[in-house]
């Protein structure tokens, strides 16, 4: 917060200064947005997490049967990737708040990476994850773990399923952000809180993930 102050002449005619007031910083419109839509999101990620525990209590013989179909090392390599897509994607940021929107090196030198290249590895690293999933459900319906094969199928592929859109989303945006950082001829704030807010999406779809990994791999 910066203070303002103001000069005007006193009864001796010398200059005397006016007392300092604060200037008022609003808030960036499109990050207090961004904030208020994640959390109505929290709200529709806790819905499912109350189908799937309630579900889950209802048929505690169905659920330590189907779980056991489940690939726990290869569901938490998938995941490491996605969690490591949220440090290259803050990368990103920084190189987005010094507002250096491309790699001032050579490709291999990740440490003079611009928002792009940062952006672009994030991009991988979730459509692996979503690739990952896709290939997760192929071998589980091959077992006979579909969305309507029962309880357990409904409320895994709700909540996977689910997750796995929002992350789709978020490479969706992703490209936006990177054509954005080539359409325009100077990379300035504007561009910056765009790759900010995107940052603060796709860090909402690893934490969720995150707690349903716990949740569907963990405790099952």
């Amino acid at each position: 917060m910066g203070y303002v102050t103001s000069t005007s002449l006193n009864p001796s005619g010398g200059l005397a200064s006016a007392p300092s007031a604060p200037a008022i910083n609003r808030p960036n419109v499109v990050a207090v947005g961004t904030i208020v839509w994640l959390g109505s999101e929290v709200m529709f990620f806790a819905g499912l997490f109350a189908i799937y525990f309630t579900l889950k209590s209802t048929s505690p013989a169905l659920w330590a049967a189907e779980t056991a179909h489940l690939n726990v090392p290869y569901a938490a390599v998938n995941t490491t990737v996605l969690v490591l897509s949220s440090v290259t994607c803050q990368f990103g940021v920084f190189a987005a708040e010094r507002l250096q929107a491309r790699r001032a090196g050579g490709l291999f030198q990740f440490w003079k990476w611009g928002m792009v290249e940062w952006f672009a590895l994030s991009y991988i690293m979730g459509a692996i994850f979503v690739s990952g999933q896709v290939l997760e459900y192929a071998t589980l319906v091959s077992e006979g773990i579909s969305l309507n094969a029962n309880a357990y199928g409904s409320a895994f592929y709700l909540t996977t399923g689910f997750h796995a859109l929002h992350v789709t989303g978020g490479l969706i945006a992703f490209l936006l952000v990177i054509g954005r950082a080539f359409a325009v001829k100077y990379f300035g704030h504007k561009e910056a809180t765009s790759a900010i807010v995107v940052s603060y999406y796709w860090h909402f779809v690893d934490v969720v993930w995150i707690g349903l990994f716990a949740v569907i791999y963990i405790i099952r």
